[in-house]
């Protein structure tokens, strides 16, 4: 289906655009998050790597839009959004729901018989195989805040203003609900090598809930331990995107685009 260029704008954020990488990283939010929390990854990754944030609706430009409450068509739109730009090599990148999002849409596009990726990279988030429910989502508002404030990364300002949290809570509730209600169970693991990024002192998704993420894959893993917990400590973050960075600038001297073969 082809995707308006409007509509692939409301969806894709580029904060600063690259026209010469080589490579693309498609990078997806956290619950009640948005695309901003992957501003500054254009200063932190070299020119061959282009950042582009997935912006889902209901937050910031898209607040009047209402937001998704079911991964499969989530996901579905998102084959939609993301095809242009699957004719360049390209990686994936969730934190938290990020990550199971970015997961759910690689199996899409297997599904699809679309390009994949060329490597899955989660952060903060249990696998899928644990079985971990999902906390919040069809709870009351008050268990609602307080999942936020176990969690940490909240603002103290946006917990303290009635107002704020007024309209935060139905764009988190609506997010983990795709959570919650998700239940993909795949016939076969992914052949696409995942590595997995947990916070040391996350005790919703710790390093031993992370590690049963290998059985997704029938190709490499790897998980690295950083500092903080859930949400990563400012260190714990650039050691992602360095990491990120030194294996996608690597595997970039062996990147051959579609339809080009390569000589030896």
């Amino acid at each position: 289906m082809p995707v308006d260029t409007r509509d692939e704008r409301r969806w894709l954020k580029r904060f600063g655009r690259r026209d010469l990488a080589e490579i693309r990283l498609l990078c997806f939010h956290c619950a009640g998050g948005n695309a901003s929390m992957y501003r500054d990854w254009t200063r932190w990754t070299p020119a061959s790597i282009e950042p582009i944030a997935v912006q889902l609706p209901g937050r910031l430009d898209r607040f009047g839009e209402a937001p998704y409450e079911n991964m499969d068509p989530l996901v579905d739109k998102l084959a939609d959004v993301i095809a242009p730009l699957l004719d360049q090599p390209f990686a994936c990148y969730g934190a938290s729901m990020g990550a199971q999002v970015a997961w759910a849409l690689t199996h899409a596009l297997r599904d699809r018989a679309m390009p994949m990726p060329r490597k899955l990279y989660i952060a903060s988030s249990a696998a899928p195989g644990a079985e971990e429910p999902v906390r919040g989502w069809n709870e009351p508002d008050s268990r609602l805040v307080q999942y936020m404030v176990d969690l940490g990364g909240t603002p103290p300002e946006i917990l303290a203003e009635p107002d704020l949290l007024a309209r935060l809570l139905p764009m988190l509730r609506a997010d983990l609900t795709v959570l919650g209600t998700h239940a993909l169970r795949p016939a076969a693991p992914l052949e696409v090598p995942i590595r997995a990024f947990a916070g040391r002192e996350d005790v919703e998704a710790s390093p031993e809930r992370m590690s049963a993420w290998r059985a997704e894959t029938c190709a490499r893993f790897d998980l690295d331990v950083v500092a903080g917990g859930h949400f990563f400590t400012p260190a714990g973050q650039r050691q992602v995107i360095e990491v990120i960075s030194d294996e996608l600038a690597r595997a970039d001297e062996q990147l051959i685009r579609p339809g080009e073969e390569e000589f030896r």
